[in-house]
């Protein structure tokens, strides 16, 4: 966990060991709407962010992949077709109902029998040292309360060679693009939440969480300082969205 005793939830200040109950009392409010607000929030981007993150796994067939804050399933969807039959992918995500979501959804597609679910917090995973060849976490990272710890427990599970692919809103690199942005997270975001989800503040509660991730070169620092190489990123519709790389060797 964090040294200091308290972190940020969104922009509020509360107790580092409240954090994770509050992120999870988040998901637990929006788990049976999660992709139709994904639809709504992103205009059906988000599918195409996650399938240039998918192009760049590296997977083979009969490979090993890990799947956290895997929500209702999208990436692990696509890592199951790369590993195919022979393969194993494992979703793992803190929330019981949104595993929920993604075991229901990916049985949906015929998508079983060689696909685990562990429920687990992104900072302590509970699997051997290199047990994957690669692992993704999308729109996971910005709500772990210790990402520096999540990113030494991701890399720790990576075989050599393995990589590690992390794809999370970010900081806009367009300056016309930004008051744009801004009003449509902080005005048109929780509208959405309150009539289709039910929900205002959590989705005020997950525009916030956005402006306080690290940006690009900051989170790039801490893949390295984590013990990836080879770190680098791709910006995503003018840097909304970012895909980070790094490796392990």
């Amino acid at each position: 966990m964090p040294d200091t005793d308290t972190t940020h939830f969104g922009f509020q200040t509360v107790p580092t060991a409240e954090k994770a109950e509050r992120v999870r009392a988040v998901f637990d409010s929006v788990a049976s709407r999660y992709d139709l607000m994904n639809d709504l929030m992103s205009g059906g981007l988000h599918r195409l962010w996650k399938r240039f993150a998918l192009a760049r796994t590296g997977l083979r067939p009969g490979q090993h992949a890990l799947d956290v804050a895997g929500g209702s399933g999208d990436l692990t969807a696509g890592l199951h077709a790369q590993v195919g039959r022979d393969g194993y992918v494992c979703l793992a995500d803190i929330n019981a109902s949104m595993i929920g979501e993604g075991r229901r959804r990916l049985l949906d597609r015929g998508i079983a029998g060689n696909v685990a679910y562990v429920q687990a917090n992104a900072e302590q995973l509970p699997f051997r040292d290199g047990s994957f060849h690669c692992i993704t976490i999308g729109f996971g990272l910005r709500n772990v309360t210790d990402k520096n710890a999540a990113l030494r427990s991701m890399t720790r599970l990576l075989r050599p060679g393995g990589r590690l692919l992390v794809l999370e809103f970010s900081k806009p690199i367009l300056p016309s693009l930004e008051p744009v942005y801004d009003t449509y997270s902080f005005r048109v975001l929780p509208i959405l939440g309150r009539l289709v989800a039910g929900d205002e503040a959590s989705y005020r509660y997950l525009a916030e969480s956005i402006r306080m991730h690290p940006d690009q070169e900051t989170l790039r620092g801490m893949m390295q300082a984590a013990g990836l190489e080879d770190c680098r990123y791709h910006n995503l519709s003018g840097g909304i969205v970012a895909l980070h790389l790094g490796q392990r060797y």
